[in-house]
């Protein structure tokens, strides 16, 4: 019967190796979750064997994906069944396959999150009730909101916040400080905390971002992973944390306002649109920062 079921989430597709999926990957583009490298190393600090589909079309390979059995692979649902959970955490990231344009796919393995780039390109989507939350473009800002967050920024140096860059810290620091500001303000352990210095190491060519500090003390923090695709860039805010001490100057709007407005820049150097993802749409936060949009899912 598990053949059976195979057979049909399969039909359709092709296994290919993991260089097929890679150059798939470079001539599409994706997103973080999908993204090869990421993909390969975190499926083997999981422990988790991760196999690759190509979709074929009149002999030419028209989209791949990577899979962990009936799922995408990184699906939180296999990590929760093998008690993995705590291995790493990409929170509710945004699913984009390599897929040729113009195509049309069927995909029968289970993943939430797909994003709308897929929705008239694979047939058998239907839409979840969760949203996505993407940064807004800087202009979509009000002027009065631009100017409250270039105030607050102003305040917070003046009275001794220095903003550098995450890359500055080994993965050790990095993991110290998101620890300890995210227990500060969420009052619980961090996810994936065991891991989390094996994982900033796996991941550290995609880190971006910057983080607060005041007087010298960590203020605000925020884990942020960076891909490129050919026509797009994609940033995923995992999550964060702040020192409550600090709140009267707002050191995680200011960084909120810094990292987005970098990387808008950064994207718009490249000539390409930015999906900076806030993650679910769940929280009132993100909607002064972002814009509400649909996503799909299999199941």
């Amino acid at each position: 019967m598990f053949d059976l079921f195979r057979l049909y989430r399969e039909r359709g597709w092709t296994p290919i190796d993991a260089q097929d999926y890679q150059q798939a990957w470079m001539r599409w583009g994706g997103s973080v979750a999908t993204h090869p490298e990421i993909v390969a190393g975190l499926s083997a600090l999981a422990g988790i064997e991760v196999h690759y589909l190509g979709w074929f079309g009149e002999g030419e390979l028209q989209a791949a994906m990577p899979v962990w059995g009936k799922h995408l692979a990184l699906a939180k649902a296999v990590l929760k069944r093998q008690k993995k959970c705590g291995v790493f955490d990409l929170g509710n990231a945004e699913i984009i396959l390599p897929q040729a344009p113009g195509s049309l796919i069927s995909v029968r393995h289970a993943s939430g999150y797909i994003s709308e780039l897929h929705v008239d390109r694979v047939s058998t989507l239907r839409q979840q009730k969760e949203e996505l939350a993407l940064a807004r473009e800087p202009e979509q800002y009000s002027r009065k909101f631009r100017y409250n967050q270039r105030r607050e920024l102003r305040l917070l140096e003046e009275r001794g916040g220095v903003i550098a860059p995450v890359s500055q810290l080994s993965a050790v620091d990095q993991a110290e400080i998101y620890t300890a500001l995210f227990e500060k303000r969420w009052g619980f352990a961090v996810p994936g905390k065991d891991y989390l210095v094996e994982v900033f190491s796996l991941l550290r060519g995609f880190m971006t971002g910057s983080f607060i500090s005041i007087d010298g003390v960590p203020a605000a923090f925020q884990v942020l992973y960076r891909v490129e695709s050919p026509e797009w860039v994609s940033v995923e805010y995992i999550n964060g944390g702040v020192d409550p001490v600090f709140n009267e100057l707002s050191p995680g709007s200011v960084l909120s306002f810094v990292n987005t407005q970098a990387e808008w820049r950064h994207a718009r150097d490249l000539g390409k649109t930015l999906r900076y993802s806030f993650g679910r749409a769940d929280r009132q936060y993100k909607d002064r920062w972002c814009r509400r949009v649909p996503v799909y899912e299999v199941r």
